[in-house]
């Protein structure tokens, strides 16, 4: 059953690309399974399109697809429309979104030695990790290591909080420290108890920052790594700083240094 010549209508509930959407969306690990990725929303979907990802899926509600902008649907390989119900079933928002794109999962890239580099270790919280991205595509950051035991990248929630960052950077995942041994870059791990004033010191451009573990913080051999050692003043007298507010301090003050000059 057809809507128009170029999409098809999904009606029930056990058609297999429903069940797909289900996992992608609501499970973190799901898209390393499957080998694709699920985009809810218009943001996410604007962000990829101005990347130059062209999706393998595009997803419209059957009550959207009559508004949808025509570039929408001519952008993807194929288009479906589901009915409202169903694809509300498969979000995992509170307010589910009426479109989305589905995207083969990229290929894990080819480490670049001396690219400006973000190194995820062990972090946790999707938020955080997704947050950081952000920052890192913001300030000029173009690669992110994502140390094993680091919350997956391409997860609905990292997607969200990265708000589109995704696309602007090179996403390395699941790999072992010995790893970086490949990077031309300085190493710069941040600490809350030792290293440099960050607003004191000379961040080499380009570098590596080591953002560790919500509790642990840099693990002690990654830190034996490390080039430099850096940490952020706190008048405020707080013990430590979330990692992803300490990320951004931290790669806005690499990003400031290379704007100045």
């Amino acid at each position: 059953m057809t809507t128009d010549p170029g999409a098809s209508l999904i009606s029930s509930r056990d058609n297999p690309l429903l069940k797909d959407l289900r996992k992608l969306a609501q499970d973190p690990g799901a898209y390393r399974k499957l080998g694709r990725v699920w985009l809810e929303g218009d943001h996410l979907c604007r962000a990829a399109l101005a990347r130059g990802v062209k999706p393998a899926i595009a997803v419209f509600s059957e009550s959207f697809w009559p508004t949808a902008p025509a570039e929408w649907a001519s952008t993807a390989i194929k288009t479906v429309v589901v009915s409202d119900d169903l694809l509300r079933g498969v979000s995992g928002l509170e307010s589910p979104a009426p479109m989305g794109f589905v995207l083969e999962l990229p290929t894990r890239p080819e480490l670049i030695a001396d690219a400006p580099s973000v190194v995820l270790d062990r972090l946790q919280d999707a938020g955080n990790a997704g947050s950081i991205l952000r920052s890192a595509a913001a300030f000029g950051f173009t690669q992110v290591i994502a140390l094993k035991g680091t919350a997956a990248l391409w997860a609905p929630k990292v997607l969200r909080a990265g708000m589109g960052a995704h696309f602007g950077l090179q996403l390395i995942e699941g790999v072992e420290a010995d790893m970086l041994d490949g990077l031309k870059v300085p190493l710069v791990a941040t600490s809350s108890h030792r290293g440099e004033w960050l607003h004191k010191a000379r961040v080499p451009h380009p570098c590596a920052w080591l953002m560790g573990h919500e509790g642990q913080g840099v693990s002690p051999a990654l830190e034996a790594r490390a080039t430099h050692h850096i940490r952020i003043a706190q008048p405020g007298g707080e013990e430590s700083l979330n990692v992803a507010a300490a990320a951004a301090i931290c790669l806005h003050a690499s990003g400031a240094a290379l704007q100045a000059g």
